[in-house]
């Protein structure tokens, strides 16, 4: 099982409500360049992180991606579909599904504006955070040394909705796939379905963490444990 983060938070971090599915399943925590124990890069990138992601798919892998790691994982199983058993993607911001709706612009609109005031990463986080929905208020204050970094990757990295993401390819490829969502945000619905219609996904709706959807702990897992096991 091989799940990638988002942005923000590594790997770790935002998985650590999945430690006890480590009792029944091997489970791969990646990060990406740029975040936990990672190489630094400049910024973010998620066609080098889908050849990095792909190149660690073994014959019969259920892949997971959060976020900017759901973007990740839809370009690497259509790079590999034959080790994919299962794609699961969770508020995957693939905005260019959705480039011609009114939120879709807007929020691309609020992020370009952002980026071109050149902010510190310091000032960028809590701004990006409110952004998505989140709460800038349940960040670290000051912000440690990893989210710095993280920010920083972020900030001058591809935006997600350059990813175009092959829906053809993938919807030919018949990996079985899943798209949760937490519903609390049209950007990220929006998003989830297309996918769940183009792709013939199973959709499920985990509300209570907003788009940390992973730190609900039980109810996403059980949710993963369905699915893996199934397969």
């Amino acid at each position: 099982m091989v799940l990638v983060h988002g942005d923000v938070y590594d790997a770790t971090a935002t998985f650590a409500m999945q430690a006890d599915l480590a009792a029944e399943f091997r489970l791969r925590l990646v990060n990406r360049r740029g975040f936990g124990g990672s190489a630094d890069v400049e910024g973010e990138d998620f066609d080098a992180d889908a050849a990095d992601v792909a190149a660690l798919l073994e014959p019969g892998t259920h892949l997971v991606g959060h976020s900017y790691g759901g973007v990740v994982a839809l370009l690497a199983a259509a790079r590999r579909p034959e080790a994919v058993r299962s794609l699961t993607v969770v508020e995957p911001p693939a905005l260019a599904l959705t480039r011609d709706t009114a939120v879709t612009r807007d929020f691309i609109a609020t992020l370009e504006a952002l980026r071109a005031e050149r902010p510190t990463p310091e000032d960028f986080l809590p701004r990006f955070v409110a952004a998505i929905g989140g709460d800038p208020a349940r960040l670290p204050r000051p912000l440690p040394p990893a989210l710095v970094r993280a920010a920083g990757v972020q900030l001058r990295g591809r935006f997600p909705w350059e990813a175009e993401i092959p829906l053809a390819a993938l919807r030919a490829s018949g990996i079985p796939t899943l798209v949760v969502s937490g519903g609390h945000h049209p950007l990220f619905d929006g998003v989830c379905d297309v996918l769940e219609r183009e792709l013939a996904a199973r959709r499920v709706v985990l509300r209570g963490a907003g788009h940390g959807v992973p730190r609900l702990g039980a109810p996403f897992n059980a949710v993963l444990r369905g699915v893996w096991a199934g397969g």
